[in-house]
């Protein structure tokens, strides 16, 4: 019998679902709706209708897909997975070694031996000690993440086990001393689970530039991402939350991947238990915060509907994307046309923009343009509490900063050192990228004369007062008629912005009437 819609050409679409339910009631799981032989798994994704085989080679196709359209993996890559123990991260070190044995055997089979096989580490935070974990615990889940990674067939990986503490120094005692009073100065319960958040992220940095891998891989999948989508949106983090949700974060000094990003959190858990795959769940305690109610408000609704989750990705992943959510392209041409063909295929819109962003001081979250302006009048200043405060996004100022100006200093100086240094170089591309939009319309273009140049003099005599200004080195860019940015930037002394030269107001003067003669000719 028809089911009655118009686009079907079944006649007996109502008997086959009274059969798989007749089949169901009697204790049976139907049939696998994508190979039509084997019996569906008891709890496979959204609906439950895969057979293991076809589940499997489902989830593992969606990985792969996300690697093959970003250009994540290439054969002279060194990828470090950071790892948790949880379904998530042990799902992604296994589909990245089953791309490494691949690639290994296709090794091993070609005859000229031109592409090598890709590096793969491991690496694990250990938090214990921020969140008074026993070390009993601590202790198990160490062993029992050596013995997942030793389990792994070759080739060979090695493992990293970081304490949360060894961002300060090398001495064990005095790192714990100085994180402990570094959170104690932290109030806010939300405030300080961020701040361990970012802390972890800084040390997984650290992890890899010190160890020579390029790419950062984290297991971060739908279900944690639709929870940090609307925890953000809640402490007032939607500018930067674009950044967070794409397949490629490349703001980082060693770019960040999420190949799971469209796999959920109970499909990773099935897997894991169909696999036999070991996971570990660390105890945390008891939790309190925004992330923590909205943790459980999303699990609440993905009981309701299954595709919650899924939605609240999706309409996310509406924003427009930063332009640091892309790879940048390698230098050479096989890897060009691979990526030219890849955009193609996959319709992948090449982004040539090249704006340079503001970063917060602390969480390194892109910033507007209201507050990348307040940036711009500390990026000269000697770094201090209050510059950093200042240059701080709204969210961790109002979780994670003390308001009060003593706790400040505190806090300031018990930051560790990558947090400190980490600022000057972002400053610095802010400050250009200011000053480029200030003096764009004063530039000369290559059609211009280069008498013209008054132009750029009298941008800088009108902001002489705000920026201050080294005269020998403006006086300099106008002879040799600069015309690029870069020149003209060189006349900045970022170091000492409020001490303007005399010569300036002597000089100022005659480009003024140079400026009013070229105008009547």
């Amino acid at each position: 019998m028809s089911c009655g819609e118009a686009w079907c050409k079944s006649g007996g679409c109502d008997n086959k679902d009274e059969e798989e339910e007749n089949a169901i009631e009697k204790g049976g799981r139907g049939t696998c709706v994508k190979c039509k032989v084997k019996a569906c798994i008891a709890d496979g994704g959204i609906d439950g209708r895969f057979c293991g085989d076809c589940f499997r080679a489902s989830l593992f196709g969606k990985f792969r897909l996300a690697v093959t359209a970003n250009a994540m993996i290439s054969p002279s890559d060194s990828l470090l997975i950071a790892f948790s123990a949880g379904p998530s991260s042990r799902l992604a070190l296994q589909f990245v070694h089953y791309m490494q044995d691949k690639a290994q055997n296709n090794f091993d089979a070609s005859r000229d031996k031109s592409l090598p096989v890709f590096r793969v580490g491991v690496a694990f935070v250990d938090e214990s000690f921020a969140r008074c974990l026993p070390i009993a615990q601590a202790g198990d889940a160490i062993q029992h993440i050596k013995a997942v990674v030793e389990s792994l067939s070759p080739p060979h990986k090695d493992l990293y086990v970081v304490p949360l503490e060894s961002m300060y120094s090398s001495d064990v005692t005095d790192g714990r001393d100085r994180l402990r009073e570094l959170l104690d100065t932290v109030t806010d319960p939300t405030g300080k689970d961020d701040l361990l958040m970012h802390l972890r992220m800084l040390c997984l940095q650290k992890v890899a530039v010190e160890n020579g891998y390029n790419k950062l891989v984290f297991g971060s999948c739908t279900s944690s991402i639709a929870r940090h989508v609307l925890s953000a949106t809640v402490k007032g983090q939607g500018y930067s939350l674009p950044a967070d949700i794409q397949y490629v974060d490349a703001r980082w000094e060693v770019p960040v991947l999420l190949p799971l990003r469209d796999c959920l959190a109970q499909e990773l858990n099935t897997l894991c238990q169909l696999d036999g795959l070991k996971t570990l769940s660390m105890v945390n305690g008891p939790q309190s915060g925004i992330n923590a109610l909205i943790s459980s408000f999303v699990s609440l609704l993905q009981e309701e509907n299954p595709a919650r989750e899924c939605t609240i990705v999706r309409t996310a992943g509406k924003l427009t994307p930063f332009n640091f959510n892309k790879l940048a392209v390698v230098d050479d041409p096989k890897a060009h046309l691979a990526s030219q063909k890849r955009e193609k295929k996959f319709n992948i819109k090449s982004n040539e923009s090249t704006l340079t962003e503001s970063f917060c001081s602390l969480c390194y979250s892109p910033l507007h343009k209201s507050d990348s302006s307040i940036i711009g009048s500390f990026a000269a200043e000697e770094q201090n509490a209050e510059g950093f405060g200042a240059t701080c996004c709204s969210s961790c100022r109002f979780q994670i900063l003390p308001t009060d100006s003593s706790h400040m200093e505190q806090f300031y100086s018990l930051l560790p050192h990558p947090v400190i240094s980490r600022p000057a170089i972002a400053k610095d591309s802010s400050v250009q990228s200011l000053l480029r939009q200030s003096i764009e319309d004063f530039l000369l273009s290559d059609s211009e004369d280069g008498c013209d140049s008054f132009k750029v003099m009298s941008w800088v005599i009108k902001h002489k007062q705000s920026h201050g200004i080294k005269w020998s080195a403006v006086q300099n860019v106008v002879q040799h008629q600069a015309t690029n940015i870069s020149s003209i930037e060189t006349a900045f002394d970022y170091l000492s912005l409020k001490k303007v030269l005399k010569s300036v107001n002597v000089r100022h003067e005659f480009w003024l009437q140079r400026a009013k003669v070229k105008r009547e000719l």
